[in-house]
């Protein structure tokens, strides 16, 4: 947000996500329930503000892909992952109490992986940019290497998907602050 010049706030939700089930659950369902938890959890400490909750997941062959909880966890998704077409969700939601504004939508990019060998798999859990990443991966610091194409939005792998956002509060007619640019 701070690229496009956005002024904002980051506070951290209390949402506890093990809560949240991922066995049958819809994968675009579940990423938007749990950004809108987390917008709701923010919002009850700033009701009168918009507050934007998200959460991004990896649906691969049906299958919700959080965080890896550790090393091996790390490796098997990775394993996974790059063998074949998978696809990002972010879900979006936007609160505000003081008037009951309560938005939620998500964006599907797929992204289209190499397939790694063993070694790169080994070098990227050692250089731990898995850790606290929906897929075990950021495309921002892995993507010319392992990423052959996307199908959709760039931000929205990131984790943030901007246009969707940029869309949603423009529905809202809010009128967010950005930063002067000298």
């Amino acid at each position: 947000m701070s690229d496009a010049g956005y002024e904002f706030t980051v506070v951290l939700p209390e949402v506890d996500e093990s809560a949240f089930k991922t066995n049958d659950a819809d994968p675009v369902e579940y990423a938007e329930r749990l950004a809108l938890a987390k917008a709701k959890s923010v919002a009850r400490k700033y009701p009168a503000s918009f507050v934007i909750g998200a959460d991004t997941i990896v649906d691969f062959r049906g299958r919700i892909i959080g965080k890896a909880a550790d090393a091996k966890e790390a490796e098997q998704i990775t394993g996974k992952l790059f063998s074949a077409p998978h696809k990002v969700i972010t879900g979006v939601a936007i609160v505000r109490l003081s008037d009951g504004t309560e938005l939620v939508q998500s964006d599907i990019t797929t992204v289209y992986p190499r397939k790694m060998t063993p070694g790169q798999i080994a070098d990227h859990i050692k250089g731990g940019s898995w850790r606290d990443k929906a897929g075990a991966y950021a495309i921002q610091e892995t993507g010319d290497e392992f990423v052959e194409k996307i199908e959709g939005s760039l931000t929205n792998v990131m984790g943030l998907p901007m246009e969707l956002l940029e869309s949603l509060l423009a529905g809202l007619n809010v009128q967010a602050r950005r930063k002067q640019k000298d």
